[in-house]
C-alpha cells in the first residue's frame, strides 16, 4: 500500500488528525504482525504530525525499557523505569507532557534538537507494555489535541496489537 501524507498537508490540523486515526486504523486492521503495526505506527505519526524530530516506542522487557520501533535519529536503547521522561511515564502510569525537556529533572538527551515531548504509557487490562514517545524541536509543541489524538491512536493500537508477544 502506497501512502502520501502530503495529500493532507493544506488540512487543518484537526481534519488532518482525523484521518490520520482513520487511515491508522486502516492500516493496522489488515495486518496481523504486531511488530509491522508497530513500526507504522511510528511511521504514520512521523508523517502526520507537524514539527516532531522523534517518534517511537519502548517495550518494557524486565523492568527496563528497550527500544522499539521508532523514526528519527537512534536513540537510547535502554531507559531505567523513574528515569527520563520515558521512565517516569512507566513509573506513573498516566501521559506525560513536557514543554521544555531542559527544565525537566534527569531528562535523557536522544537528540539534542529535542525541547517538548509528550509520553503515553501503553497499558492493557492494567498491565504496562511499554510507552509511545514523541519529541520536538519546538518549546511547548505538544497542546490537548495532540494528547487527545495519540490516546485515540493508542486505543486502536491495542486494537490490532498483541504487546504481550513484543515481550
Amino acid at each position: 500500500m502506497a501512502f502520501n501524507v502530503d495529500l493532507y498537508k493544506n488540512f487543518k490540523v484537526e481534519e488532518k488528525y482525523k484521518i490520520f486515526l482513520e487511515e491508522l486504523e486502516n492500516y493496522l486492521s489488515k495486518e496481523k504482525d504486531s511488530l509491522a503495526n508497530l513500526a507504522n505506527s511510528s511511521a504514520f505519526i512521523y508523517a502526520f504530525f507537524e514539527n516532531i524530530n522523534w517518534s517511537g516506542f519502548y517495550l518494557l522487557k524486565e523492568n527496563e525499557l528497550v527500544l522499539g520501533p521508532f523514526c528519527g535519529m537512534p536513540a537510547t536503547t535502554r531507559i531505567k523505569i523513574g528515569e527520563g521522561v520515558c521512565g517516569y511515564t512507566a513509573e506513573k502510569r498516566e501521559v506525560v507532557v513536557v514543554d521544555n525537556v531542559c527544565e525537566f529533572p534527569g531528562h535523557i538527551a536522544c537528540d539534542v534538537r529535542s525541547k517538548s515531548e509528550i509520553v503515553l504509557p501503553i497499558i492493557q487490562n492494567d498491565i504496562l507494555y511499554g510507552v509511545l514517545d514523541i519529541d520536538s524541536g519546538v518549546v511547548a509543541r505538544f497542546t490537548s489535541l495532540e494528547k487527545e489524538t495519540l490516546e485515540a491512536a493508542l486505543k486502536i493500537m491495542l486494537k490490532y496489537i498483541d504487546f504481550k508477544e513484543l515481550i
